[in-house]
């Protein structure tokens, strides 16, 4: 069975920092990408940044390039995204998914579809 469980979420201020992890279990980690997306009050899903497990490779949304840095410890199968200098606007329920890395580079990985997702973690950054 397919488990992604997410860590790291909570309560900080602007300019501050945090750590997420995504735990992967149940599939073979460096077959697949793994992305964050966000999700906001009102607002649509939103792919944050996803990586490569078997390569490395990375890729990142505008809003996050120089502040998220993602990154995998491939001998935990675990997943983390850090993240520095919060905005407001970066508060949302922060999800990690998994996909089956086939057909896609990885600047084309955040259009496909990602079928297992974490339950997510809750980033709320105040003003």
């Amino acid at each position: 069975e397919v488990q992604l469980v997410e860590s790291g979420g909570g309560l900080v201020q602007a300019g501050g920092s945090l750590r997420l992890s995504c735990a992967a279990s149940g599939f073979t980690f460096d077959d697949y990408v793994i992305g964050w997306f966000r999700q906001a009050p009102g607002k649509e899903r939103e792919g944050v940044s996803c990586i490569g497990i078997s390569d490395g490779s990375t890729y990142y949304t505008d809003s996050v390039k120089d502040r998220f840095t993602i990154s995998s410890d491939n001998a935990k199968n675990t997943v983390y995204l850090q993240m520095n200098s919060l905005k407001p606007e970066d508060t949302a329920v922060y999800y990690c998914a998994a996909s089956f890395r086939e057909g896609f580079t990885i600047d084309q990985a955040m259009g496909v579809a990602f079928g297992s997702w974490g339950q997510g973690t809750q980033v709320t950054v105040s003003s």
